[in-house]
């Protein structure tokens, strides 16, 4: 397969990705890092390394944006939940 080929597939599986991310709210952070090891925010830093890797300078919140097809704060008010003990003390285990 081309080089350009997998790029494409690549990017459409990521677009796929966020699109499902998006109609998942329900799916807090947390959730994802105890059982997948990252989440919204990993995806985030990891969107700006890349960015950074090709001499394209995104900033940590333009990447949340993306991301969260809002702004961070926006994201957090409207749908993010105070986690519970148990997800806090499964977390810290995990670290």
């Amino acid at each position: 397969m081309p080089d350009h080929t997998s790029t494409e597939i690549e990017a459409a599986v990521f677009r796929r990705l966020l699109e499902h991310l998006d109609s998942r709210k329900d799916a807090q952070n947390i959730e994802l890092m105890n059982l997948a090891g990252f989440c919204r925010n990993c995806l985030s830093k990891w969107y700006m390394a890349a960015a950074e890797e090709r001499g394209v300078d995104v900033d940590y919140d333009s990447a949340r944006e993306r991301v969260y097809g809002m702004s961070y704060s926006e994201w957090k008010s409207k749908y993010q939940r105070e986690a519970t003990d148990e997800q806090l003390a499964k977390f810290n285990q995990g670290k």
